[in-house]
């Protein structure tokens, strides 16, 4: 796993290319670190996740899983997934914009973890594939909720009952793709983004992503206490006052710097 920096943005990048970037216990913890490091650091603004090379990330590497399936007791694919399951978690807990940026395929666990970001941006000539029944195994990394919570149920079920693959103009059309961008502009495209989200309001966008994740399961009255007190806070922190200034005065607001 790669990290660098952009400004304000960081970016991760999947780099194991020999096997298309499949997701190791390795990359899946280096990965859940460095996004819990970002959680407390005031200089990330945004983060940019995508893989080395032609691939964002084909999943888990079989062959590996098929020689844990007959030389390691079962409790070895559980701790294996507990790995992937920490960074799903991280994606989600993270209180900073996480944007995915696909080229080539993204297959099984490379899919749940583009699910998994806040923001997808997909080379044209992308394919998403939510690959685990073909293997005879259900989906794991949150495949499965983040797709429910995306998609209409009969979409969801196509998705992940067929392992058929859809391209990213179709998932743009669902709704799963924000941003469709030119074979090989896919990172271009997300950093360009995630460059103008950094400059934003870091910690109203925080508190707002957690809103989004509570929202479908948390009853309406105690959602509105949830954004009453959340707004009190950003509207006597410096980032409310920074904003109520900038539109009073009519400019661009500066959170940062």
């Amino acid at each position: 796993m790669i990290e660098r920096r952009v400004g304000r943005v960081l970016e991760l990048t999947m780099d194991n290319t020999a096997q298309r970037n499949a997701l190791t216990p390795e990359i899946s913890r280096g990965l859940t670190k460095a996004l819990r490091l970002a959680a407390d650091d005031a200089s990330v603004g945004a983060i940019v996740l995508r893989g080395e090379g032609e691939h964002f990330c084909a999943g888990g590497n079989l062959k590996s899983l098929a020689e844990m399936r007959a030389t390691q007791p079962r409790q070895a694919i559980v701790e294996r997934i507990s790995a992937v399951n920490e960074l799903a978690r991280a994606l989600r807990g993270t209180p900073k914009t996480i944007i995915a940026a696909v080229e080539g395929h993204a297959a099984g666990a490379g899919f749940s973890v583009a699910l998994g970001c806040d923001l997808l941006v997909a080379a044209e000539d992308a394919v998403f594939t939510l690959s685990y029944v073909r293997i005879g195994v259900n989906p794991d990394g949150g495949g499965s909720w983040f797709i429910a919570r995306t998609l209409p149920p009969q979409l969801a079920s196509e998705l992940a009952l067929t392992a058929e693959p859809a391209g990213a103009a179709r998932l743009a059309q669902m709704g799963v793709v924000n941003r469709v961008a030119p074979k090989g502009k896919a990172r271009e495209a997300a950093l360009e983004w995630a460059a103008r989200i950094a400059e934003g309001a870091t910690g109203a966008i925080g508190r707002t992503k957690r809103l989004l994740d509570e929202a479908a399961q948390q009853p309406l009255s105690q959602h509105l206490e949830r954004e009453r007190e959340g707004f009190a806070e950003g509207f006597f922190g410096p980032e409310g006052g920074e904003g109520v200034a900038a539109f009073l005065e009519k400019r661009k607001a500066k959170f940062h710097g």
